[in-house]
């Protein structure tokens, strides 16, 4: 699946191979418009996969955070002022799992992860113009993280981002990326 995608932003060091992608993040990279901070960043790293409109994509990352704002995770775009980008965030000394999105201007939400900040798997899926955001531990148990509206379009982008505005250098392994028709599960169907 990795090997369909294109980048925006391509990092300096990264490489596919059986196992998955890995990358190592370049320094002050992000993605953000204006909230609180006033500045926008669009430089984070994202390999973006074309969807057929409605889809569910699932994703495991692997990475060792360290430094504040380090990230990890998925991201959905139709633009640079239309995404949302997901994953686990390095704030306040921990890693917290968090969910950006963005329709114009940025909104953050944070909370604690039940599981290893280093091995864990996001799940997204987009049905009439509605995102459901999933986490898990394992792989096989998906809690909801966030479901909010998402504009409708024929075709969207999505697949594996990391960024590190502070800093350089962490190293992320994504792999069992999968794109599929969306679910349609009950929005408390865990599995």
């Amino acid at each position: 699946m990795f090997a369909q995608g294109r980048w925006l932003n391509p990092p300096r060091q990264w490489s596919l191979a059986a196992r998955g992608l890995s990358v190592t993040t370049d320094h002050g990279t992000d993605f953000w418009r204006e909230t609180h901070y006033g500045f926008i960043r669009d430089n984070g790293h994202f390999l973006g996969c074309d969807t057929p409109g409605d889809f569910t994509a699932s994703l495991r990352i692997r990475a060792r955070y360290e430094a504040l704002y380090d990230q990890a995770g998925i991201m959905l775009r139709l633009g640079h002022d239309r995404w949302i980008k997901a994953g686990l965030e390095w704030s306040d000394g921990v890693a917290m799992l968090g969910s950006v999105l963005t329709l114009d201007r940025s909104d953050w939400a944070t909370g604690p992860f039940a599981g290893d900040p280093g091995d864990f798997w996001l799940r997204v899926t987009v049905a009439r113009g509605v995102l459901r955001l999933q986490a898990s531990a394992d792989g096989r148990h998906w809690p909801l993280v966030r479901l909010c509206p998402f504009p409708q379009a024929e075709r969207y982008q999505v697949g594996p981002m990391c960024c590190t505005p502070e800093r350089a250098g962490l190293r992320v392994l994504f792999s069992d990326f999968a794109l599929s028709a969306p679910l349609g599960r009950d929005l408390h169907d865990l599995s």
